[in-house]
Protein backbone atom coordinates (compact mmCIF):
# COMPACT_ATOMS: atom_id res chain seq x y z
CA UNK A 1 0.00 0.00 0.00
CA UNK A 2 1.20 3.53 -0.83
CA UNK A 3 2.16 5.81 1.89
CA UNK A 4 -0.73 8.74 1.86
CA UNK A 5 1.85 11.55 2.44
CA UNK A 6 3.82 10.47 -0.66
CA UNK A 7 0.25 9.93 -2.60
CA UNK A 8 -0.33 13.47 -1.64
CA UNK A 9 2.69 15.09 -2.65
CA UNK A 10 2.41 13.17 -5.92
CA UNK A 11 -0.92 14.10 -6.56
CA UNK A 12 0.11 17.58 -5.95
CA UNK A 13 2.65 17.71 -8.36
CA UNK A 14 0.68 15.87 -11.10
CA UNK A 15 -2.76 18.63 -10.82
CA UNK A 16 -2.13 21.30 -8.13
CA UNK A 17 -5.38 22.86 -9.31
CA UNK A 18 -7.66 20.04 -9.56
CA UNK A 19 -11.50 20.73 -9.95
CA UNK A 20 -14.96 19.96 -10.35
CA UNK A 21 -15.49 19.44 -14.20
CA UNK A 22 -18.79 19.92 -13.94
CA UNK A 23 -20.00 23.58 -14.61
CA UNK A 24 -22.78 25.46 -12.41
CA UNK A 25 -23.48 28.69 -10.32
CA UNK A 26 -25.29 27.25 -7.80
CA UNK A 27 -26.32 24.58 -5.26
CA UNK A 28 -29.51 23.32 -7.10
CA UNK A 29 -27.48 23.62 -10.52
CA UNK A 30 -24.95 21.33 -8.89
CA UNK A 31 -27.27 18.94 -7.60
CA UNK A 32 -28.74 18.42 -10.90
CA UNK A 33 -25.35 18.36 -13.07
CA UNK A 34 -24.00 15.89 -10.26
CA UNK A 35 -27.31 13.49 -10.57
CA UNK A 36 -27.22 13.89 -14.12
CA UNK A 37 -23.64 12.79 -14.75
CA UNK A 38 -24.06 9.36 -13.15
CA UNK A 39 -23.22 6.70 -15.79
CA UNK A 40 -22.35 9.30 -18.12
CA UNK A 41 -19.66 12.07 -18.95
CA UNK A 42 -19.22 15.12 -17.24
CA UNK A 43 -18.59 16.98 -21.29
CA UNK A 44 -21.69 15.30 -21.84
CA UNK A 45 -23.23 16.46 -18.89
CA UNK A 46 -21.83 20.22 -19.33
CA UNK A 47 -23.51 20.43 -23.22
CA UNK A 48 -27.16 20.32 -21.81
CA UNK A 49 -27.16 21.64 -18.52
CA UNK A 50 -26.72 25.53 -19.85
CA UNK A 51 -30.06 24.83 -21.98
CA UNK A 52 -31.57 22.80 -18.93
CA UNK A 53 -30.38 25.52 -16.55
CA UNK A 54 -31.76 28.43 -18.70
CA UNK A 55 -35.02 27.20 -18.79
CA UNK A 56 -35.61 25.82 -14.97
CA UNK A 57 -33.13 28.23 -13.35
CA UNK A 58 -34.81 27.38 -9.61
CA UNK A 59 -36.38 24.23 -8.37
CA UNK A 60 -39.56 26.23 -8.56
CA UNK A 61 -39.63 26.21 -12.06
CA UNK A 62 -38.54 22.40 -12.88
CA UNK A 63 -40.81 21.79 -10.12
CA UNK A 64 -43.88 22.96 -12.76
CA UNK A 65 -41.83 21.36 -15.40
CA UNK A 66 -43.09 18.22 -17.25
CA UNK A 67 -41.36 14.89 -17.85
CA UNK A 68 -41.28 15.56 -21.68
CA UNK A 69 -39.94 19.34 -21.63
CA UNK A 70 -37.25 18.16 -19.16
CA UNK A 71 -36.23 14.47 -20.98
CA UNK A 72 -36.05 16.53 -24.40
CA UNK A 73 -33.38 18.77 -23.00
CA UNK A 74 -31.08 15.79 -21.55
CA UNK A 75 -32.15 13.33 -23.96
CA UNK A 76 -28.57 12.85 -24.94
CA UNK A 77 -26.98 11.54 -21.78
CA UNK A 78 -27.68 8.34 -20.72
CA UNK A 79 -30.50 7.43 -18.50
CA UNK A 80 -32.16 10.59 -19.46
CA UNK A 81 -35.86 9.11 -18.99
CA UNK A 82 -35.21 7.94 -15.42
CA UNK A 83 -33.10 11.32 -14.72
CA UNK A 84 -35.64 13.76 -16.01
CA UNK A 85 -38.13 11.99 -13.82
CA UNK A 86 -36.17 12.09 -10.76
CA UNK A 87 -35.41 15.94 -11.55
CA UNK A 88 -39.04 16.61 -11.71
CA UNK A 89 -39.79 14.86 -8.22
CA UNK A 90 -36.59 16.06 -6.27
CA UNK A 91 -37.43 19.95 -7.48
CA UNK A 92 -41.00 19.51 -6.32
CA UNK A 93 -39.26 17.91 -2.72
CA UNK A 94 -37.06 20.93 -2.45
CA UNK A 95 -39.68 23.49 -3.42
CA UNK A 96 -42.53 21.71 -0.72
CA UNK A 97 -40.61 20.87 1.69
CA UNK A 98 -37.06 23.10 1.92
CA UNK A 99 -38.86 26.51 0.45
CA UNK A 100 -36.26 26.03 -2.70
CA UNK A 101 -33.67 25.54 -1.06
CA UNK A 102 -31.27 22.68 -1.18
CA UNK A 103 -31.11 21.85 2.26
CA UNK A 104 -27.26 21.41 2.39
CA UNK A 105 -27.45 17.94 4.98
CA UNK A 106 -26.06 14.93 4.28
CA UNK A 107 -29.31 13.10 5.23
CA UNK A 108 -31.98 15.10 3.41
CA UNK A 109 -29.80 15.11 0.67
CA UNK A 110 -29.99 11.48 0.35
CA UNK A 111 -33.68 11.48 1.22
CA UNK A 112 -34.40 13.38 -2.31
CA UNK A 113 -35.39 11.27 -5.13
CA UNK A 114 -32.35 9.94 -6.99
CA UNK A 115 -29.87 11.30 -5.16
CA UNK A 116 -27.08 8.97 -3.59
CA UNK A 117 -24.40 9.08 -0.95
CA UNK A 118 -21.82 10.11 -4.08
CA UNK A 119 -24.11 13.14 -5.45
CA UNK A 120 -24.40 14.11 -1.73
CA UNK A 121 -20.99 14.08 -0.62
CA UNK A 122 -19.79 16.16 -3.83
CA UNK A 123 -22.84 18.91 -3.54
CA UNK A 124 -21.90 19.31 0.38
CA UNK A 125 -18.17 19.98 -0.85
CA UNK A 126 -18.45 21.80 -3.22
CA UNK A 127 -21.11 23.90 -1.98
CA UNK A 128 -20.41 24.19 1.90
CA UNK A 129 -16.93 23.41 1.42
CA UNK A 130 -17.59 20.35 3.64
CA UNK A 131 -15.02 17.83 3.89
CA UNK A 132 -15.89 14.54 2.10
CA UNK A 133 -14.21 11.65 -0.62
CA UNK A 134 -17.28 10.91 -3.36
CA UNK A 135 -16.17 7.75 -4.41
CA UNK A 136 -17.31 7.30 -7.98
CA UNK A 137 -15.72 4.54 -10.64
CA UNK A 138 -12.27 6.54 -10.73
CA UNK A 139 -11.69 6.84 -7.03
CA UNK A 140 -12.77 3.66 -6.41
CA UNK A 141 -10.48 2.02 -9.46
CA UNK A 142 -7.16 4.17 -8.20
CA UNK A 143 -7.79 3.68 -4.44
CA UNK A 144 -8.26 -0.16 -4.64
CA UNK A 145 -4.93 -0.75 -7.19
CA UNK A 146 -3.10 1.31 -4.63
CA UNK A 147 -3.59 -0.68 -1.80
CA UNK A 148 -5.84 1.78 -0.27
CA UNK A 149 -8.83 -0.29 -0.34
CA UNK A 150 -9.64 -3.64 -1.10
CA UNK A 151 -11.07 -5.40 -4.48
CA UNK A 152 -14.42 -6.03 -3.53
CA UNK A 153 -15.19 -3.38 -1.34
CA UNK A 154 -17.89 -1.11 -2.14
CA UNK A 155 -18.44 2.36 -2.28
CA UNK A 156 -18.88 3.54 1.28
CA UNK A 157 -16.23 1.28 2.67
CA UNK A 158 -13.72 2.90 0.06
CA UNK A 159 -14.76 6.61 1.34
CA UNK A 160 -15.05 5.76 5.26
CA UNK A 161 -11.13 4.29 4.73
CA UNK A 162 -10.00 7.07 2.39
CA UNK A 163 -11.93 9.77 4.98
CA UNK A 164 -9.21 7.83 7.44
CA UNK A 165 -6.97 8.52 5.91
CA UNK A 166 -6.61 11.54 4.40
CA UNK A 167 -6.56 15.01 6.53
CA UNK A 168 -9.98 16.52 6.22
CA UNK A 169 -8.58 20.16 4.80
CA UNK A 170 -7.06 17.78 1.88
CA UNK A 171 -10.17 15.46 1.17
CA UNK A 172 -12.20 17.73 -1.32
CA UNK A 173 -8.90 18.67 -3.63
CA UNK A 174 -7.96 14.86 -3.05
CA UNK A 175 -11.46 13.88 -4.57
CA UNK A 176 -11.20 16.17 -7.26
CA UNK A 177 -7.03 14.25 -7.73
CA UNK A 178 -8.16 11.01 -7.66
CA UNK A 179 -10.77 11.72 -10.53
CA UNK A 180 -8.46 13.34 -12.73
CA UNK A 181 -5.43 11.11 -12.21
CA UNK A 182 -7.87 8.06 -13.03
CA UNK A 183 -9.16 9.95 -16.22
CA UNK A 184 -5.69 10.74 -17.32
CA UNK A 185 -3.32 8.30 -16.09
CA UNK A 186 -4.96 5.27 -14.23
CA UNK A 187 -7.37 4.20 -16.83
CA UNK A 188 -9.87 1.45 -16.60
CA UNK A 189 -7.97 -0.10 -19.53
CA UNK A 190 -4.65 0.24 -20.82
CA UNK A 191 -3.41 2.46 -17.64
CA UNK A 192 0.26 4.72 -18.48
CA UNK A 193 1.93 2.80 -15.55
CA UNK A 194 5.09 3.01 -17.29
CA UNK A 195 4.88 7.09 -17.20
CA UNK A 196 3.56 7.02 -13.57
CA UNK A 197 5.20 8.78 -10.63
CA UNK A 198 3.53 6.05 -8.57
CA UNK A 199 4.24 2.76 -10.23
CA UNK A 200 7.39 2.16 -7.34
CA UNK A 201 4.95 1.68 -4.64
CA UNK A 202 2.01 0.90 -6.42
CA UNK A 203 0.68 -2.80 -5.74
CA UNK A 204 -1.16 -2.87 -8.95
CA UNK A 205 1.83 -2.34 -10.94
CA UNK A 206 4.06 -4.70 -8.97
CA UNK A 207 1.54 -7.49 -9.73
CA UNK A 208 1.18 -7.18 -13.64
CA UNK A 209 5.35 -6.41 -13.65
CA UNK A 210 5.68 -9.47 -11.91
CA UNK A 211 3.37 -11.61 -14.29
CA UNK A 212 4.79 -10.04 -17.15
CA UNK A 213 8.15 -11.27 -16.13
CA UNK A 214 9.34 -7.22 -15.86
Amino acid sequence: MIQIDKLLTSLDEFMPDAKCALVFSSPFECLCAVMLSAQTTDKAVNLVTPTLFSKYPTPTEMAEASFEEVGDVIRSIGLYRNKAKNLIALAKEITDKYGGEVPLDIKKLTALPGVGIKTANVVLAECANRPAIAVDTHVSRVSKRLGLAKANDEPIEIEKKLEKKVPKDRQIKFHHQMIWFGRLVCHAKNPECDGCSLKKDCPYFKKISSSKGR
